[in-house]
């Protein structure tokens, strides 16, 4: 089975924390994990300007080394952490992209010349 990079929920109500797991793809949210990469603090302290992350750089680069797929927001993570590129081949693009995209593929517009070709062309 494949595995995925993932966060798990921890804390209590209203002061939760995130670990980032390499765990099995096919295992619930809070499963064992294979390992704990790091972990994500949400919360800003009074007095403070920013949220805490920390996690083992080359244990995350192994992991996706040996094929492990990181979540969505694993990737953001590691996209701000500058442990993945942004052109990466894990950044999932916005469905404004995706569209964007998908109407100008070459492949795209081949079809629709050939459908507009076979179409039977009425003469008035």
């Amino acid at each position: 089975m494949a595995v995925r990079i993932r966060m798990s929920v921890h804390g209590r109500c209203n002061r939760r924390i995130f670990h980032i797991n390499a765990v099995e793809g096919g295992r619930r949210r809070d499963a064992r994990p294979a390992e704990l990469l790091g972990i994500y603090d949400p919360y800003v302290p009074v007095g403070g300007n920013t949220k805490t992350i920390q996690w083992s750089v080359d244990r995350i680069r192994y992991w996706l080394s040996v094929g492990a797929t990181p979540s969505r927001s694993v990737v953001k993570l590691l996209e701000l952490g500058g442990i993945l590129k942004a052109g990466s081949p894990f950044h999932t693009h916005s469905a404004k992209e995706a569209l964007k995209l998908k109407k100008s593929s070459p492949t795209l517009k081949a079809l629709e010349e050939v459908k507009a070709a076979k179409q039977p062309q009425t003469s008035s």
